[in-house]
């Protein structure tokens, strides 16, 4: 039987006490660790991952985060080291979002070393791919996620 992996994105939304109320909500929801062939997660801003840890063990659902360097360590202020996630017991951790593509001008090439520096860490990376309305629009759908993917391809069996 095939699994089933849900991946819920926090994005930059919620403070320490509205998360508290979501966090024992899903701590309590019994369904998600009675699922045997599923697998879920939340990946939250930085600031909040280790309450999410707390709030959340036991439940069957995972932690993640929303993004991580491609470096694995040195001086790059603000960045987040996959290793780093690893000590904080992070299992997901989100590369090629839309919005860092977009608004962060982030590459094939990056999101590809950043799924690799995951993927080294012991972290599973959850790689978006996509197109843009106008790619879409213009017939390009499948030439941009496939030149998505390669990237990524090319550097892990590279």
């Amino acid at each position: 039987m095939r699994s089933l992996t849900v991946i819920g994105n926090w994005k930059m939304n919620g403070s320490f006490a509205t998360n508290g109320t979501l966090f024992s909500e899903f701590a309590q929801e019994k369904w998600f660790s009675g699922q045997r062939h599923s697998r879920f997660g939340l990946c939250v801003p930085y600031p909040y991952l280790s309450q999410a840890q707390s709030a959340l063990a036991g439940s069957g659902i995972g932690v993640g985060a929303q993004d991580v360097s491609d470096h694995a360590y040195g001086a790059y202020t603000g960045d987040v080291s996959a290793t780093m996630l690893h000590d904080f017991a992070c299992q997901y951790v989100i590369v090629g979002h839309s919005e860092r593509r977009q608004y962060h001008h982030e590459s094939d090439e990056l999101i590809a070393r950043k799924a690799k520096a995951a993927l080294l860490a012991q972290v599973t990376p959850i790689v978006c791919v996509g197109e843009t309305e106008a790619q879409r629009d213009a017939g390009q759908t499948t030439l941009v996620v496939r030149k998505q993917l390669q990237a990524v391809l090319d550097l892990l069996q590279g």
